[in-house]
């Protein structure tokens, strides 16, 4: 069965005030794992210690596109190394690499590069999608479409923000059944829609059906399943509470 994390760009404005005290009080909620989105220059082995010491293992780092090329990739791999995360996710490509369909493939193209090193080095890479990768290039085909044809499955994996595809008008249930095996993560984080705009807020107060949603991941065999809010009526450490308490009573 795959496990429940928390994306920590959730709590992103406390994690830049307290990074390992705010690890703590999110281990107290109930969440077991966390998914890095910056380490706010905190040391390796002092990172690891404080997570063996609240309970939390890894659930993979978002990584600045620029920290996973040239030397700078070595260095990644080795901090998350040592705080025990073997998943390395791309979480945006460079805005030069989305302009257009010849920008996608030459996008792809360096992603391969990056997957094929990770995985010579013992780890996972995954791609996060936001929702421009399912704009029509104008051919029927969209950046998702090439980043994902167009790099080896098992170099690129697929971390599916559930949200954004259906933002986007794809349904995340048949992207999920249509990389079978090569998605490793889903980002489950609830849709409001107000006044005409869709939002993000938390689980079960939304329109996406979050127990459908896992039940595909699991038949797929996903590993993760990262919760995630962006938008907030109120505190986020609050959200994230209610978040862990509410997927509890959605996944029975």
């Amino acid at each position: 069965m795959g496990k429940i994390a928390i994306q920590l760009y959730s709590v992103r404005d406390y994690m830049a005030q307290d990074f390992l005290g705010t690890l703590e009080k999110l281990a107290n909620m109930g969440y077991e794992a966390v998914q890095f989105a910056g380490f706010f220059d905190t040391e390796a082995t002092e990172l690891k210690e404080v997570m063996d010491r609240v309970g939390l293992s890894a659930a993979g780092s978002h990584m600045p596109f620029e920290s996973l090329t040239g030397e700078q990739l070595e260095a990644s791999l080795e901090y998350n190394r040592t705080i025990g995360n073997n998943l390395i996710i791309c979480p945006i490509l460079p805005e030069e690499y989305r302009v257009d369909e010849a920008a996608y493939y030459r996008g792809a193209e360096e992603l391969n590069e990056i997957g094929r090193v990770c995985k010579e080095n013992g780890f996972t890479f995954a791609y996060h999608n936001h929702d421009m990768e399912f704009i029509d290039l104008g051919n029927g085909k969209t950046g998702f479409d090439i980043i994902f044809e167009e790099t080896d499955q098992d170099f690129v994996k697929v971390e599916l923000d559930c949200y954004w595809a259906t933002y986007s008008g794809v349904d995340p249930h048949q992207v999920i059944q249509a990389y079978n095996g090569r998605v490793v993560s889903l980002h489950m984080k609830d849709m409001a829609i107000e006044n005409g705009q869709k939002r993000s807020i938390e689980l079960g107060r939304g329109s996406l059906d979050i127990q459908a949603l896992q039940q595909t991941g699991e038949e797929a065999n996903v590993s993760w399943f990262v919760i995630e809010q962006e938008q907030f009526d109120g505190d986020p450490l609050v959200a994230a509470e209610e978040n862990v308490v509410n997927w509890n009573k959605i996944i029975k």
